[in-house]
């Protein structure tokens, strides 16, 4: 009867025991809850991190590539009102293009005359008031004019290939008929819609994909390879130009040294003349010995 009341009073304290917080062993350690979920070993969570970090590397790398190759997208529409000059007076608009890159200009002008200013000139139609040019040139040492038209009128689209890495400039010059009077002459102008593609985007990829039976998937893949084509040759450009700079750089630095030592000893020089030329005067003052 003692054993039984010292067993269940044991078994009463190791329950106790257990809804404090934990079992015990029987050596005596505490065992955890079984209630309680284990602790997450350390590779697990490693593991998922580096996936997690994986992941967000992954799209990086995909939302920059499409960053790039969106970048060199190189074709610029403007629309403005050209005034009419009775002098050669000319607006260019300038973009950069590499050597050996093909540029198509399209141009549609529309003339544009108040109409009392018609009532007060001899010629009847508009058109012939105002004469438009338009010259394509480029703005590297060579100066080279890649065309010239003249009476442009309507939608014209001209194709050029470029010969040096410059900026390339469009040139317009609406000269105004000598029979306008000057005070008439701000009433006449020309409606310019311009669009200047470069390069990629210079290319009919319809045509050559009706050409060639080219899925939409690969015109776009054609694409993207000029695209990346013109990436390349930009970084080589832009590599060649850092390897002139850093020459550039170098000698200049090194003609800037070579003049501060040509300095130094110049002014070294000067002192012990001064030095000497002093100590003979002063001798020949009998100021010193």
């Amino acid at each position: 009867m003692m054993m039984s009341s010292s067993s269940t009073s044991r078994g009463v304290a190791a329950m106790e025991k257990e809804q404090e917080g934990g079992a015990y062993t029987s050596s005596g350690r505490r065992r955890p809850c079984g209630g309680r979920a284990s602790a997450t070993p350390a590779g697990a969570r490693t593991s998922r991190r580096s996936r997690t970090l994986l992941g967000s590397a992954s799209l990086f790398l995909v939302l920059l590539s499409l960053q790039v190759l969106l970048l060199p997208s190189t074709a610029n529409a403007i629309k403005f009102e050209l005034p009419a000059h009775h002098s050669s007076h000319q607006k260019c608009i300038w973009n950069y293009a590499l050597s050996d890159t093909l540029v198509v200009v399209t141009i549609n002008a529309v003339p544009s005359t108040s109409p009392d200013a018609l009532t007060t000139t001899a010629p009847s139609d508009k058109d012939a008031l105002m004469q438009l040019d338009i010259e394509i040139v480029d703005g590297s040492h060579h100066n080279n004019v890649y065309l010239s038209k003249k009476n442009i009128l309507g939608e014209t689209r001209m194709a050029i290939n470029t010969h040096s890495h410059a900026d390339l400039g469009v040139c317009l010059r609406n000269t105004l008929s000598k029979e306008v009077r000057e005070h008439d002459a701000d009433k006449h102008h020309y409606l310019i819609d311009l669009d200047v593609d470069i390069g990629a985007e210079a290319v009919d990829y319809n045509a050559i994909a009706n050409q060639e039976s080219l899925s939409g998937l690969d015109t776009e893949m054609r694409k993207l390879e000029a695209v990346a084509k013109e990436i390349l040759d930009e970084m080589e450009y832009l590599k060649k130009r850092e390897m002139k700079m850093r020459d550039t750089n170098e000698l200049t630095s090194q003609r800037v040294q070579n003049f501060a030592w040509l300095t130094l000893a110049a002014l070294i020089g000067l002192g012990a003349w001064q030095i000497v030329h002093l100590r003979s005067f002063f001798k020949r003052k009998y100021l010193i010995d």
